[in-house]
């Protein structure tokens, strides 16, 4: 099929990253990220003054430098893994796939008119979402934004969108074969660290008002709140993986990383869990970081490089991170698989 005739296309969606590890373009990238009010979701004049005046200043030289230490020559980990994602899937495709981020580069309307420019007779878009699980803070945002741009420039096209994957079983089967080689080591204990969010997130996400942490394990107690609980799908993804592994109960558990602010997040906290679990009797520690399916800022620079020197500061003895997905042979086919029956 030639490119000029295609009537449908693919965009793989990412979370985004700074352009360079400069503090200029960090602090640009953390004020469009931050500025989201579904990421901070406080009045618009508080919320500019508590980014712009308070966070941004304090937090991007110290970003930037975090950056630093995890940059690739050719640039953004997540950027590069991202675009040896789209390399891989579109290897299986016939349809021409493309990329977007929801903050920074390359934009949603960039991933639209590369589509378009190349494909002018494109009538369809299959949008996926690299977020397996659903939260106001990445897929909704994600989506939503999309959706706005698509709008917002009269693109003829029609854009459908792949639901969130954390019980899917190519997802699981994926995940946990990923896993399993890194287990054939001696370890104690295998920690499923997800991104953390702040509580009020999930119940402004329940559309019952009266289920998410409004009764007693309500994570184990079906409703349709779980399509859009983000600690339920996280807590159905390290269940199921567990079983494909068949880890007993006491070698695996979860937590949460990346909190900001003083606003109760959802817990465990990973940082307060490295710390406390050598004194526990867990010494040699596997971690992975399921929220995400590129390697990025939040895996390996919190967790691989200051999550390890936490852990064995606190007297722990061996600490391995182990990858995302990123182009895992299993995961490329999942995607792909996805998307065709989509199309």
């Amino acid at each position: 099929m030639e490119a000029t005739k295609a009537k449908r296309g693919i965009i793989l969606m990412n979370l985004g990253s700074p352009d360079s590890t400069s503090t200029k373009d960090v602090r640009k990238y953390l004020a469009e990220f931050l500025m989201d009010e579904k990421v901070i979701d406080i009045p618009y004049l508080v919320r500019l003054l508590l980014v712009r005046g308070i966070i941004v200043p304090f937090r991007a030289p110290k970003s930037a430098e975090a950056y630093r230490t995890i940059w690739w020559k050719e640039g953004s980990p997540l950027i590069q893994l991202t675009k040896q994602l789209q390399i891989a899937v579109q290897a299986k495709m016939v349809e021409p796939v493309e990329i977007a981020m929801r903050y920074g580069n390359p934009s949603p309307k960039y991933a639209y008119d590369k589509l378009i420019k190349e494909n002018p007779s494109i009538e369809e878009v299959i949008l996926m979402p690299l977020y397996p699980h659903f939260a106001m803070s990445s897929y909704e945002t994600a989506v939503d934004y999309m959706k706005e741009v698509h709008q917002k420039n009269g693109y003829q096209f029609t854009l459908k969108t792949i639901k969130p994957y954390y019980n899917n079983p190519d997802y699981i089967h994926a995940f946990a074969e990923h896993i399993r080689p890194y287990l054939q080591q001696d370890y104690d204990h295998i920690l499923f660290s997800y991104h953390g969010i702040p509580e009020r997130h999930l119940k402004k996400s329940d559309p019952t008002k009266q289920h998410c942490l409004q009764m007693q394990d309500c994570c184990s107690v079906d409703s349709v709140a779980h399509e859009t609980c983000y600690r339920h799908q996280c807590l159905m993804t390290t269940k199921l993986t567990a079983e494909a592994l068949q880890l007993p109960a006491n070698k695996y558990s979860y937590s949460f990383q990346s909190r900001l602010g003083r606003d109760p997040w959802l817990k465990p906290y990973t940082d307060f869990r490295l710390k406390d679990m050598p004194n526990e009797g867990i010494k040699k520690l596997l971690v992975i970081c399921p929220a995400f399916v590129s390697d990025c800022l939040e895996t390996l620079e919190e967790i691989a490089i200051r999550g390890k020197e936490d852990f064995i500061h606190a007297g722990g003895e061996t600490y391995e991170m182990i990858p995302c997905l990123n182009t895992d042979p299993l995961w490329v086919a999942a995607v792909s698989k996805w998307v065709s029956n989509e199309l």
